[in-house]
């Protein structure tokens, strides 16, 4: 019997605070999805390894049997922490995040690539500034008219005002599920909080990381694939740059692969201190170690999309190997009936690189983590999608 096609895939999220689980049932959902449409079958299990949190699949495509495990590395407790800020150091976060992007010239740059993801960068300051607005409004009217029944006046509405102010706050930042102005909040601010830099913490959590791969690495499989989704995009290519340079990857032995897919890149390399990451992105473009597909959609206001994350950054270096610019091409691989049910869900969107298609085309999620062709192999031959942004915009270089 001939054996099956053997793949590790290790996935980095993006600024996520939820347990890891609902990936897996992320994937459960859409990949069964996406093989009742497109013909193939999978099947969710175990794993053989039990290191970390993940599943096992196995895939049949054509009769072309492979078996997949998957790995979530695993950062939402850093995330978790970050959040854990009241409602005053919120918006001291909201006034610093905005003078580091303001102040530094990367907001006036990253407006020059996409609209969109500097509109989604701008929403949660201008939803925070209009909460406290209304918020205080609605404080000093009740105050003022608590005032009046009473006869006592700003005796009063005057203590009254700050208190009904600072429970209005409270109200929206419950809410905020339905809004995710303060979640937006706070990941804006930590990926500003110093200037690009990598904070200690999520430092040694990304050294981690590299050792995890590279364990992976001396294992029996045709393929390590690593695939980062959002600000992951940037951990990941943080991981495998440093990974590379420090000779972790051998010659002999299983193919190493990057997906990086609704990448958020500039918004962290663009910010003066981000020398690691620019450094990162110049030395894995330039890599024959591995193979690295880059996938983006216009259609998806959270990231930028067809941008090239090498390239805008100004770091692209002699001889560049990576990464190939894909389209998830929304507006192609989605019905109209679909992108109906998803329009103004650009949260949603953001996550569809990991869902079902319903009229898929060169890229779909599951044929990759779960089919019997390698990263590179898969897309052998391609040119970039057009539309590609590959304009270096960025003001700081690599050092």
């Amino acid at each position: 019997m001939t054996r099956p096609f053997r793949r590790r895939i290790l996935y980095i999220p993006g600024y996520d605070p939820i347990p890891p689980r609902r990936y897996r049932e992320l994937y459960r959902r859409e990949g069964a999805e996406q093989a009742r449409i497109s013909g193939y079958r999978l099947e969710l299990g175990p794993r053989r390894d039990r290191k970390g949190f993940g599943w096992g699949v196995s895939g049949d495509f054509g009769g072309r049997r492979v078996e997949a495990e998957f790995e979530v590395l695993v950062w939402a407790d850093i995330v978790q922490g970050s959040m854990g800020q009241g409602i005053l150091a919120t918006y001291g976060q909201l006034f610093r995040t905005a003078w580091a992007y303001i102040g530094s010239g990367a907001l006036m740059r990253l407006a020059r690539l996409r609209r969109g993801p500097v509109i989604a960068a701008l929403y949660p300051v201008a939803v925070l500034l209009a909460q406290l607005l209304l918020s205080a409004l609605a404080g000093a009217l009740i105050g003022w008219a608590l005032g009046r029944l009473t006869g006592l006046g700003w005796w009063l509405g005057g203590p009254v005002m700050p208190a009904l102010t600072w429970a209005g706050l409270h109200l929206w930042r419950r809410i905020d599920g339905r809004i995710f102005a303060w979640y937006l909040m706070h990941d804006y601010a930590f990926t500003a909080r110093d200037l690009g830099a990598y904070p200690p913490a999520l430092e040694a959590r990304l050294a981690l990381f590299a050792d995890r791969i590279a364990e992976v690495l001396a294992g029996d499989w045709d393929e390590v694939l690593v695939v980062g989704h959002s600000s992951g995009a940037y951990l990941g290519v943080s991981v495998l740059a440093g990974l590379i340079r420090s000779g972790r990857v051998p010659a002999q032995g299983p193919r190493l692969s990057y997906l990086s897919l609704g990448h958020v890149v500039p918004m962290a390399s663009f910010l003066p201190r981000a020398n690691r990451l620019r450094a990162d992105l110049r030395d894995l473009a330039g890599s024959a170690k591995l193979d690295w597909i880059d996938v983006t959609a216009p259609g998806d206001a959270c990231c930028f999309g067809l941008c090239d994350p090498v390239a805008v950054s100004g770091v692209e270096p002699p001889g560049r190997r990576h990464p190939l610019i894909l389209s998830a091409a929304f507006t192609q691989t989605l019905s109209p009936e679909k992108r109906r049910k998803l329009r103004g869900r650009w949260f949603r969107l953001h996550f569809q690189y990991l869902c079902a298609f319903d009229r898929p085309g060169d890229y779909d999620y599951f044929a990759i983590t779960a089919g019997p062709l390698t990263l590179g192999r898969r897309f052998a031959g391609r040119s970039h999608s057009p539309g590609r942004i590959a304009r270096p915009v960025n003001r700081w270089v690599a050092t």
